[in-house]
């Protein structure tokens, strides 16, 4: 996906899209993310996995298992497959809160899809 020609709403649409065209690797996961998204069309979003759907929202999704702060720019380059996230974390560009592995975990799903 050409990131650089779509906002933000536009790529959570696809995400939301295609984690539900495609149920497999999501199946059995119940899980909430929030990502609190810095710079040019950032934001807060939520991303919630449970009963093998996936939901997205704008906003503050409220109380999540996972909640990740990063740069828009950072959270492009995590959809499309080029940011390792331990490296990021260790370095300060990706702060997490609550459970870290499910913050790796979510690394490695999103490689399960193309974006």
């Amino acid at each position: 996906m050409k990131f650089d020609d779509m906002t933000m709403e536009d790529i959570w649409n696809e995400i939301n899209k295609k984690l539900n065209e495609n149920t497999v690797p999501i199946e059995g996961m119940t899980v909430s993310y929030s990502f609190d998204l810095s710079g040019d069309d950032g934001g807060i979003y939520g991303l919630k996995l449970a009963h093998s759907s996936a939901e997205t929202t704008t906003g503050d999704p409220g109380e999540v298992d996972c909640a990740l702060k990063m740069s828009v720019k950072d959270f492009k380059k995590l959809l499309a497959g080029n940011l390792n996230s331990t490296t990021s974390f260790m370095m300060g560009k990706l702060k997490v809160k609550g459970n870290i592995g499910l913050a790796l975990k979510l690394e490695n799903l999103l490689k399960e899809y193309s974006f």
